[in-house]
């Protein structure tokens, strides 16, 4: 597991959001399993919304929306469930501490900065250019100083908190196995493989058999499938940072994302819950209980 960026900047800022996570512990013991609903914010700074182009319906296109919610019984199970209150369109944590792209700001940016990478070719880079479908979202430039406002005040307090609920999963139960919990479009949108294509209900990315064992895939694989739900691996997403970045099988350290199409549980033209949504909340509290139930040493041979 690499070290995250150090936090050298923050003091120097006031948050936008306050505060900027929420996190649901177990009353109880806590196990291995630790949750991650890094897209799943909604509350969009007056700022923002100033800077936008784009009417806060589409806004929220990118919004992994409810997903928190259907992941929400995980401290019934022991498993400590963390939230970013910000939305992944105004600072994304599933993104290097400083990817960027240069065109979006006014001034230079320092050596430090990523600023070549295949999220930031489709504009969706830590401050995001564009909102799911393409649409750009600022009228104007911004500058790095705003950038780094959001990242030590947003992105660096979801990672400090994410490394140390692994650090304490690996403490108690010898092993962390680390959910990553997205939602996805129902349909492949512009510039994705599968453009245009109705899409799986769910997609279990182990970036390619890397970050945990595959009996840990399979035996998830099965459970959904044998409730109802069509499941594909690693198309159209893999992993992104967070699941590439805490995994550390050698030292136990194990991650898994799930992406939930978004069509079995809202309606994706108003974001709002649909009929489908106990039914997929209800599967998701059944896997949650299998996880927790996997995160041991026995289960998860590096």
């Amino acid at each position: 597991m690499s070290a995250a960026p150090q936090n050298t900047n923050s003091a120097r800022y006031i948050s936008p959001i306050e505060p900027p996570i929420r996190l649901s512990l177990p009353e109880g013991p806590r196990g291995g399993l630790v949750l991650s609903s890094p897209h799943s914010g909604n509350i969009y700074p007056e700022e923002f919304q100033r800077q936008s182009r784009l009417d806060p319906l589409t806004l929220r296109r990118s919004e992994d929306a409810f997903v928190n919610e259907l992941m929400g019984v995980g401290p019934q199970h022991g498993a400590p469930l963390l939230e970013a209150l910000f939305p992944r369109s105004y600072c994304d944590p599933n993104r290097e501490a400083y990817e960027l792209d240069p065109g979006m700001f006014s001034d230079p940016l320092p050596a430090h900065v990523v600023t070549q990478s295949g999220k930031l070719r489709s504009g969706l880079g830590t401050i995001a250019k564009v909102v799911a479908g393409g649409m750009e979202i600022y009228a104007g430039k911004l500058t790095f100083a705003e950038a780094e406002r959001r990242v030590e005040t947003l992105w660096r307090p979801y990672h400090d908190a994410l490394a140390g609920l692994i650090a304490e999963a690996r403490q108690a139960a010898g092993v962390a196995l680390l959910l990553d919990c997205h939602s996805m479009p129902s349909v492949g949108g512009a510039n994705m493989p599968d453009q245009g294509q109705r899409r799986a209900d769910m997609v279990l990315g182990d970036f390619h058999g890397t970050s945990c064992p595959p009996q840990l895939v399979d035996r998830v694989g099965s459970y959904l499938e044998s409730r109802g739900f069509s499941v594909l691996r690693n198309k159209p997403y893999a992993g992104g940072y967070i699941t590439q970045h805490y995994t550390d099988r050698a030292n136990g350290v194990h991650t898994l994302q799930i992406e939930i199409n978004r069509d079995l549980y809202m309606d994706e033209r108003i974001i709002a819950h649909s009929a489908g949504f106990e039914r997929v909340r209800a599967a998701m509290s059944g896997m949650i209980e299998l996880l927790a139930g996997s995160a041991t040493p026995e289960f998860l041979k590096a």
